[in-house]
């Protein structure tokens, strides 16, 4: 039998329930969910949408559902493609250009507080 602390952990929502933040041009943010410890999000990126160059404290993993992606991790550059995944450590500077369109799921942890209202 489920307790009551843990049906109050699961959380389920529609994707139709989530909100399309458009954070740059081309660039496309929806919080799926945000849990005590993680967010987990959709990224949608037009052909040649780019994420300049930043830093957060968040761990970030990522995988590819459609498109191209080019990443610059740090002073690594990599190309990822759909079922390639990724991790960037937290206070590493990234930045991603589109090479096709694409759609990315990325989680982060802990959570992003700015995301997880969304």
């Amino acid at each position: 039998m489920t307790s009551e602390v843990q049906k109050a952990q699961i959380r389920v929502r529609p994707f139709g329930d989530t909100n399309p933040i458009e954070m740059l041009p081309g660039v496309v943010r929806r919080t799926l969910v945000s849990g005590d410890g993680h967010t987990l999000c959709r990224f949608e990126l037009a052909e040649g949408g780019v994420v300049p160059e930043h830093t957060h404290p968040h761990e970030q993993a990522g995988t590819v559902i459609t498109g191209r992606v080019r990443f610059r991790i740090g002073d690594r550059e990599a190309e990822v493609v759909p079922g390639d995944s990724y991790l960037i450590p937290g206070d590493v500077p990234h930045s991603a250009v589109a090479l096709e369109a694409s759609v990315l799921i990325e989680v982060f942890a802990p959570v992003r507080e700015e995301y997880a209202a969304d």
